[in-house]
């Protein structure tokens, strides 16, 4: 039994706006939450979800307008600010806005709407302690500073356990767990805003008619089994015929798999599932190794985001983004579209996005970037 709630839609127009990343916002037993963030097993209790769908509802309205309209203060009363782990949550949140502003004035665009969709999956008491486990997918919405009359939208799935404890009658945030989009983007030192928002504005939409019939349905089948795509009946929802790697350490490569395959091409030996996928089909790294060395794709371009920008226009439907840290390659990404201003979008599991701008997320100085144009 799940319980579903869709937070009210705010809409105020101002400027603002993995490899896997898990974020733990608080310090101890990360591997206990790790686990329960995917446990199913816990029993329902109806009473218990339906007292808190009301805190929950409002807790994220507060924080979508909070994020919305750059005000971290509008949410500190939702926090214990007087213990070590509820100031570390708070704190991370405010990390959380101040990214996602200087993503927005580097991108030279302004966000007009945040609304959030939720379902609780459980929630546990134990004494004046609540946990609830919850998923939640961000819708994001905005426009272009010179293109203010297209709005473009996308949405990310994130996967929460909140606890919540009983202080002086008021039910407050004492710590959380979630996996986090922007958790390698948060010093925001390494966003340049006005190195490259001219050559971004000045880019215009993109015409992808002629894409052959493979690369659409591989898009097709990202856009149904992303997780946050935008028919609700598909909301946090995999295909059932794969294993959910996510708390094996990711399932981004797993689904970037399932794309190729549904998109025409065939299992081999070294790129294969079965019950179980080879390291080529499984692993990020194995995964674009195989690609390349393979020749069923060919690279476009490596480097930092300044290297790559201008190259990543050439991307196409169904082409893959690799992201690599410290040399190695923790994250993969399946293209799906572009924005108004031709910016590409990507699709990917862990963190589950839909049409998300390529980069959001990715803004650390020591990233690295394989464009990758899959040969259909």
């Amino acid at each position: 039994m799940f319980i579903f709630i869709r937070a009210r839609r705010i809409a105020v127009i101002l400027p603002m706006v993995i490899a896997v990343v898990f974020v733990l916002i608080f310090a101890p037993e990360n591997n206990d939450y790790y686990s329960m963030v995917w446990d199913e097993s816990v029993p329902v209790n109806s009473d218990l979800s339906e007292e808190f769908t009301n805190y929950l509802e409002e807790i994220i309205r507060i924080r979508d307008r909070a994020m919305l309209e750059n005000d971290i203060e509008a949410m500190r009363a939702l926090y214990n600010v007087n213990t070590k782990l509820g100031i570390y949550a708070f704190e991370h949140e405010q990390k959380k806005i101040n990214y996602l502003h200087s993503w927005a004035e580097k991108q030279g665009v302004e966000f007009s709407d945040i609304n959030t969709f939720l379902k609780i999956r459980w929630v546990k008491e134990q004494g004046n302690k609540v946990t609830v486990n919850f998923s939640a997918i961000t819708e994001y919405t905005y426009k272009y500073v010179n293109m203010p009359d297209t709005p473009n939208r996308f949405r990310i799935a994130t996967y929460h356990i909140l606890d919540f404890s009983n202080i002086s009658d008021r039910w407050l945030i004492t710590r959380e767990w979630y996996t986090d989009p922007f958790a390698d983007s948060l010093n925001t030192d390494t966003l340049k805003a006005e190195t490259n928002k001219a050559f971004i504005l000045s880019q215009g939409p993109r015409d992808f008619s002629g894409l052959n019939s493979r690369r659409i349905k591989a898009v097709e089948y990202a856009d149904l089994y992303c997780g946050a795509g935008d028919n609700e009946e598909y909301y946090f929802r995999y295909n059932t015929a794969y294993k959910n790697y996510n708390s094996l350490g990711g399932d981004c490569a797993n689904f970037a798999s399932q794309v190729l395959y549904e998109g025409g091409f065939k299992k081999t030996a070294g790129w294969n599932y079965d019950k179980d996928g080879s390291r080529a089909w499984v692993n990020a790294q194995g995964f674009k190794d195989y690609l390349l060395y393979s020749g069923r794709g060919s690279l476009i371009v490596h480097g930092t985001y300044d290297k790559v920008l201008k190259l990543s226009y050439k991307l196409l439907p169904g082409d893959i983004i690799a992201y690599e840290k410290k040399g190695k390659v923790v994250h993969v990404s399946v293209v799906t579209g572009a924005d108004s201003r031709g910016y590409t979008l990507v699709n990917c599991h862990n963190v589950d996005r839909f049409k998300v701008p390529w980069d959001l997320g990715w803004s650390d100085k020591g990233i690295k970037f394989w464009l990758i144009r899959v040969n259909y």
